[in-house]
């Protein structure tokens, strides 16, 4: 029998109703592509004289996850009434992926392994995964996934980050999770969202009708997925109908995969990470990086291709 491969990091996922198969080569080589970027990252960051981020390891899972989502709300700067700015929840997610590479966190989204677009990420196997460190922490999300859920997954990864805890996670809104762990990202991931003080004296007299939803779900510039999470976590629906009601706004959104779009030199930085993709280029360009190493980090082939991109994110 071939060897099992293992996760080199924690396997948090829990799917309702269904085992965790063995991870596959693509989450794998994702993982391993991640780490190799955290690697080069750290050994930047550290030679600039960058000193470890406090925010990484700062809490504990017995903290209060309404004051921990409270701490990163205010070291991110993602209050709600600035959210209100932005014209859709897509922005939303664009700015708070902004915000925590600008606090120190690499965040990379991509829906498939590297830049090989014949190898699609499945998100049924996992939503996401946190590469925690001092220096150089990573969340990665997984740009197959709709949109609508993606925002949840990146402030549930972050509350890993806080925790200084690594781990493969699979946070759904639809179902239950297992884990203890899990259970508190959740938490602090919808608190963090959408504040229960806030929205309980927003909610109407039919909270989870298609109109309310979308009202709530513009107030706060999350989908109406994670607003319905909300109305359910508060008390306001059973189970049963929160699930329904859940099945009902996902068949309304439409499921497209991650990303900024079919431009390459928009999505490639997301891919890869914004601000690694700018350390990477101008390291290079100063000759402290070999151009081929650069490039395999990249996922670049040409050169054209390398000064472009540099360009466009202003180190060029």
């Amino acid at each position: 029998m071939p060897p099992v491969e293992r996760l080199p990091i924690p396997d948090l996922r829990t799917v309702a109703d269904r085992g965790i198969r063995e991870p596959s080569p693509d989450l794998l080589d994702t993982i391993t592509i991640c780490t190799q970027r955290q690697e080069w990252y750290r050994d930047f960051v550290r030679s600039e004289g960058q000193g470890p981020l406090a925010f990484v390891g700062s809490v504990a899972t017995a903290d209060d996850a309404s004051l921990v989502a409270g701490q990163m709300r205010d070291l991110l700067d993602f209050q709600t009434d600035e959210r209100r700015q932005y014209p859709s929840w897509a922005q939303a997610l664009r700015s708070l992926i902004d915000k925590a590479e600008a606090a120190g966190v690499l965040v990379m989204t991509n829906g498939v392994v590297g830049s090989n677009t014949h190898r699609p990420l499945d998100p049924d196997e996992f939503r996401g995964f946190s590469l925690a460190d001092d220096y150089a922490p990573v969340v990665f999300i997984n740009g197959a996934d709709f949109k609508a859920a993606q925002i949840f997954t990146l402030a549930h990864e972050l509350a890993h980050v806080w925790l200084g805890q690594s781990g493969v996670s699979n946070p759904g809104l639809a179902h239950a999770q297992d884990v203890d762990l899990e259970r508190w990202c959740n938490r602090v991931a919808a608190e963090f969202l959408v504040p229960a003080d806030s929205i309980r004296a927003e909610l109407g007299e039919d909270p989870a009708s298609a109109s309310e939803l979308q009202r709530l779900a513009r107030l706060y510039r999350v989908s109406t997925l994670v607003v319905l999470r909300r109305v359910y976590d508060l008390g306001r629906l059973r189970w049963d109908d929160y699930r329904a009601a859940y099945q009902e706004q996902l068949d309304a959104i439409e499921q497209s995969p991650g990303g900024d779009g079919g431009n390459f030199y928009n999505s490639q930085p997301l891919r890869v990470s914004p601000q690694f993709a700018r350390a990477l280029i101008a390291s290079t360009l100063e000759g402290r990086t070999l151009y081929k190493d650069a490039f395999r980090m990249l996922g670049f082939r040409k050169h054209a291709t390398f000064e472009e991109m540099g360009r466009r994110l202003g180190v060029a």
